[in-house]
């Protein structure tokens, strides 16, 4: 039976008071520091100030984090070290930046884990192994829209990640993996791991969103 531990907190706190375990993998889709509005935190650090608290969070973890790509490069070079890949998840918008990357730092995922539709379905031999019910491995680069609020999984908080990515993510990780997720928002990446059969620990500042991403994990079946 897997562990789901939620805490509604500060997740620097929170994670001092945490035994580390040697499976741990932080996985998150942190505050961007771009003035973004929040309920609870003020998204307009210091950019080294951000950057180090980053860093703090992550701590000597393996770690997932989702930014945009420019944000990824400065935290890469600010950490002194390269992620070991990089996945572009891209999306339809109306806003001038249109994909994100998926930086996996000290872990390498398997992509042969999880599947997708073959991109050339009329190729006789890939249809010989559609018939055989087989699908193609994981790409690097995701066509996954995002949650808008015409969506049907659209909650209340404003930056809610796409169930889709998130089950990505971590299905190409360890199946032994304690994911860690340290900035949860609306907790789409512990109803991942509950769909997954992952054990979770999810911190969230916001005692609003807290509530909302406890209600969509524990409510996940």
């Amino acid at each position: 039976m897997i562990k789901i531990n939620l805490y509604n907190g500060n997740c620097l706190d929170v994670l001092d008071n945490i035994v580390n375990e040697n499976n741990d993998i932080i996985v998150t889709d942190p505050p961007f520091n771009i003035g973004y509005h929040y309920r609870e935190y003020e998204d307009n650090m210091e950019q080294t100030e951000y950057l180090k608290m980053i860093a703090k969070v992550i701590g000597e973890r393996p770690c997932v984090i989702i930014n945009y790509p420019e944000a990824l490069h400065e935290l890469s070079i600010f950490l002194g070290k390269a992620p070991t890949k990089v996945v572009s998840w891209v999306y339809n918008s109306n806003t001038g930046k249109q994909h994100r990357d998926i930086a996996f730092y000290g872990i390498k995922p398997d992509f042969r884990k999880v599947g997708q539709p073959y991109k050339n379905p009329k190729d006789k031999r890939i249809m010989k192994r559609i018939a055989d019910g087989k699908k193609a491995r994981l790409y690097d680069w995701w066509n996954i829209n995002q949650v808008k609020n015409v969506s049907k999984e659209k909650t209340e908080h404003p930056c809610q990640m796409p169930i889709d990515v998130m089950n990505n993510i971590i299905g190409i990780l360890p199946d032994n993996s304690r994911i860690i997720d340290p900035f949860m928002g609306s907790g789409t990446t512990g109803v991942a791991c509950k769909n997954l059969n992952r054990n979770f620990i999810g911190i969230e500042l916001d005692e609003k969103y807290f509530k909302i991403a406890e209600e969509r994990i524990n409510n996940f079946k």
